[in-house]
C-alpha cells in the first residue's frame, strides 16, 4: 500500500516538471504544455515558455494568456484567440530597444529586437481576433506616435490569420509562412521596422507598411497578395523600399503611395496578376495574361500615387513594376501636400502599356495626372510608353537614358499630354518617336539630348528649344511656329524621311545631312534655306547647299526638296545667296550622305591647303634664285 501510495506521489511529480498548473481564482499558473488548459478555455499566467499542441479542426480560446514567457503554437489544427492576451518575454530576455527620434516630425526606430514572444510553427494555424477588436496578443509599452508598437515579436512558419477591425502591429516579425487577412476585413496590419520574415503576405483588406511615423523593410519576403488595397508611406527625408513582387488575385485592388518631403519609395517587383495558386503561393500561368482583359476584370490592378515621390525599379532589373494596358491596370498621380513624381529605373527595356492620369481608381481618364515623369540616367534605361499619356506635368529624360514615344507596333503607339500648364519635355538623353499610325504633337522640348523621328506616323514640334542632335529616319517631322535652329544638327537618314519646315518659324539648321529621297518642304511663297552661315532662297529647279543637291519642285502651298545622290552633275545653279557665303556650286565632293555645317572646316580644306601649298613653292623658287647668283664678297675666312 505505501509503495503504490509512492509510486502515485511520483508520478505527479513528473507531471508538474512538464506541466505546472496551479490554480489562482480562474486563472492557471503554467509553463510547458498548456494546451488542456487553453482547450478548456481556462485564462493562464505564464511562469516560463509554453506551447499549445492544437488538435485538428478549429478551437476557439476565449481566455486570456498573461504573464512572462513564450508561446509556440503547435499542432495541425486552428487556434482562434477570441480576447487579447497580453503576456510578455521574461525581463531577463528583453534587450529590444525603441526610439523615437525626429523632433517635431517623431518617427519610431525598432532596434536590437528581442527574440519572438509567438511562435506559429509549419502546419498550425492561429488566428487574431473572430472578425472584431480583440483578440491580439501584444504588450504596448513604447507610447510610440501613430501607432503602438507591439513589444510580443512574432515568428510566423505556419499561418497566421488576421481577423481584426482595428489598427494593430505585431512586432517585428520572422519566420517563413504565410501572414493572411480575410477578404473584406476592415482591419490594418502597421508594417514598422525591419522584418526578417521570408514567407508570404496575403492582405486582404488593408495593410499600411511603413507610415508618416515609422520605416519599414521586409528584405526577404517572397511575394505579397494583394486582395485589397496595400498602403505605403514615410517618415519625413526617409526612402523606404520595398522589393517583393506583388500579385493581384481579383477585380478591386490597389498600391497607394504616400511620402513626406525629402522622402522617396522605392519598388523594384513586379505587380502581376496571380491565375493559379491560392494565397500561399501565387503564380501566373502566363505573363502575357497581364496585357490582355480577362472575364469580370478579375486581372485589373492599379496604382494610386498620393503626392509621392515614387520609383520604379532600382536599376538593377528591367521587369516594369505594372505590366499591362489600359484594360488591365491603371496609374494615377494626385497633387497632396505635394505634386506627385515618378521615377523609370531600370537597365534595360520596359514598356508601359497604360496611360498615367489623374483621376478617381479605374477612372484614370476623368482628370488629367498632377505631377511629373523622370527616366532615370541609368545605363541601358530604355522606357516605351506605348499610350497616350494622360498627367500634366514635365517629363525628364536623364543623360544615358531613353524614351520611346510608341512600340512600333500596331496598336502601340504613345504620346506626351499637351495644352496644360506644366507640360514639357527636359531632353537630356534621347527622344525617340515610332507611332505607326496615330500623329501626335510634342510639348515644349529643351536639353542637351537628341530627338529622332522614325515612325510612320508624323510628329509635330511646336516648341524646340533642345540643343542636341534631329534625327528623321522615317515618316515626317513637322515643325511649326519655332526652327530648329538650336539643334546641333539634323539627319535625314531614311529614304522616305520628310523634315516639314513649311509652317517653321525660320528654316535655319546648324548642319544639314541627307541620303538620295529624303525631302524637306519650305513654304512656297518665300522659300529659302539656311544651313550654317548659308542663306539661299530657292528658285528654278534645283538647289546645291554645301554638300547637300537637292531637285526643286513645288506641291500646293510647298516648295518641295528632294534630295539627290551626291555625284549628280547637272542640276541647275542655284540663285544667289541673300546673306552669308555662297550656295555651295555644283560638283560638291561626292558620297552616300551629303553633309554641311557652320564651321570653317570645308573652306580651310580648299582654299588654305592650297595656300600652303603655293607658299612652299614660292620659297623653294627663291631659295633656289639665291644660291644661283654671282657671289660679289669673298669668303670670311678664320
Amino acid at each position: 500500500m505505501n509503495r503504490s501510495w509512492h509510486l502515485v506521489l511520483a508520478s505527479a511529480l513528473v507531471a508538474g516538471a512538464v506541466t505546472p498548473v496551479v490554480a489562482v481564482g480562474s486563472a492557471v499558473a503554467a509553463d510547458g504544455d498548456i494546451t488542456s488548459a487553453v482547450l478548456a478555455n481556462r485564462d493562464v499566467v505564464l511562469t516560463g515558455d509554453a506551447v499549445v499542441r492544437v488538435p485538428q479542426g478549429t478551437h476557439t480560446y476565449t481566455g486570456v494568456i498573461s504573464g512572462e514567457g513564450a508561446l509556440r503554437v503547435s499542432g495541425s489544427g486552428t487556434l482562434v484567440l477570441a480576447k487579447d492576451s497580453t503576456f510578455t518575454l521574461p525581463h531577463s530576455r528583453q534587450h529590444q530597444r525603441v526610439q523615437v527620434p525626429g523632433g517635431n516630425h517623431p518617427y519610431v526606430v525598432v532596434g536590437s529586437p528581442d527574440e519572438p514572444a509567438v511562435t506559429v510553427d509549419a502546419g498550425a494555424t492561429l488566428q487574431y481576433g473572430t472578425g472584431g477588436t480583440t483578440g491580439l496578443i501584444g504588450s504596448f509599452p513604447y507610447n510610440t506616435p501613430g501607432y503602438q508598437q507591439n513589444q510580443d515579436n512574432i515568428r510566423v512558419d505556419g499561418t497566421l490569420r488576421l481577423s481584426l477591425t482595428r489598427l494593430f502591429n505585431l512586432g517585428i516579425i520572422s519566420g517563413s509562412g504565410l501572414v493572411t487577412q480575410p477578404r473584406n476585413m476592415w482591419g490594418t496590419l502597421q508594417v514598422c521596422g525591419t522584418n526578417p520574415f521570408s514567407g508570404i503576405f496575403d492582405n486582404g483588406t488593408g495593410v499600411n507598411f511603413a507610415s508618416t511615423t515609422c520605416a519599414a523593410d521586409l528584405p526577404n519576403a517572397r511575394s505579397v497578395v494583394n486582395r485589397g488595397s496595400w498602403i505605403i508611406d514615410t517618415p519625413l527625408d526617409h526612402t523606404v523600399v520595398q522589393r517583393q513582387n506583388f500579385y493581384s488575385h481579383e477585380y478591386g485592388n490597389d498600391v497607394n503611395v504616400h511620402s513626406r518631403p525629402g522622402s522617396k519609395v522605392i519598388l523594384t517587383g513586379v505587380y502581376s496578376w496571380s491565375d493559379s495558386g491560392d494565397g500561399a503561393a501565387p503564380s501566373l500561368s502566363d505573363p502575357g495574361l497581364n496585357w490582355r482583359p480577362v472575364a469580370h476584370n478579375l486581372n485589373k490592378r492599379g496604382t494610386n500615387i498620393e503626392g509621392a515621390d515614387v520609383q520604379w525599379g532600382d536599376g538593377t532589373t528591367h521587369r516594369i513594376f505594372m505590366p499591362g494596358t489600359a484594360q488591365t491596370v491603371y496609374i494615377n498621380l494626385h497633387a497632396r501636400r505635394q505634386r506627385s513624381r515618378l521615377t523609370f529605373d531600370y537597365n534595360g527595356p520596359v514598356t508601359l502599356g497604360a496611360p498615367i492620369g489623374g483621376g478617381m481608381y479605374h477612372d484614370t481618364l476623368s482628370a488629367p495626372g498632377a505631377g511629373d515623369v523622370v527616366i532615370a540616367g541609368t545605363n541601358g534605361n530604355d522606357v516605351t510608353f506605348a499610350a497616350a499619356q494622360y498627367y500634366d506635368g514635365s517629363t525628364t529624360i536623364d543623360r544615358n537614358a531613353t524614351l520611346r514615344l510608341g512600340s512600333g507596333a500596331a496598336g502601340g503607339d504613345g504620346s506626351l499630354h499637351t495644352g496644360g500648364a506644366l507640360d514639357k519635355v527636359i531632353d537630356n538623353g534621347s527622344l525617340v518617336i515610332r507611332n505607326t499610325g496615330t500623329p501626335i504633337s510634342l510639348p515644349a522640348v529643351t536639353g542637351a539630348g537628341s530627338v529622332t523621328q522614325s515612325g510612320a506616323a508624323a510628329t509635330t514640334v511646336t516648341s524646340a528649344a533642345y540643343t542636341g542632335a534631329t534625327t528623321v529616319a522615317k515618316g515626317r517631322l513637322i515643325v511649326s511656329g519655332t526652327s530648329l535652329r538650336t539643334s546641333s544638327a539634323v539627319s535625314l537618314t531614311g529614304s522616305s524621311a520628310v523634315l516639314d519646315l513649311s509652317k517653321a518659324r525660320d528654316t535655319t539648321l546648324r548642319r544639314l545631312r541627307v541620303v538620295t529621297g529624303v525631302k524637306i518642304l519650305l513654304p512656297r511663297k518665300s522659300p529659302e534655306l539656311t544651313v550654317g552661315s548659308t542663306t539661299a532662297t530657292v528658285s528654278g529647279t534645283g538647289l546645291a547647299i554645301g554638300g547637300a543637291r537637292f531637285s526643286v519642285s513645288r506641291a500646293g502651298a510647298d516648295t518641295v526638296l528632294t534630295a539627290l545622290p551626291s555625284s549628280a552633275a547637272t542640276t541647275p545653279a542655284p540663285s544667289p545667296a541673300r546673306t552669308g557665303r555662297a550656295a555651295t556650286p555644283l560638283g560638291a565632293p561626292t558620297g552616300t550622305m551629303a553633309d554641311t555645317g557652320s564651321d570653317l572646316g570645308a573652306l580651310w580644306a580648299v582654299t588654305g591647303l592650297a595656300g600652303v601649298v603655293l607658299a612652299g613653292v614660292a620659297a623653294v623658287f627663291v631659295f633656289v634664285r639665291v644660291r644661283s647668283r654671282p657671289r660679289t664678297s669673298p669668303r670670311h675666312s678664320r
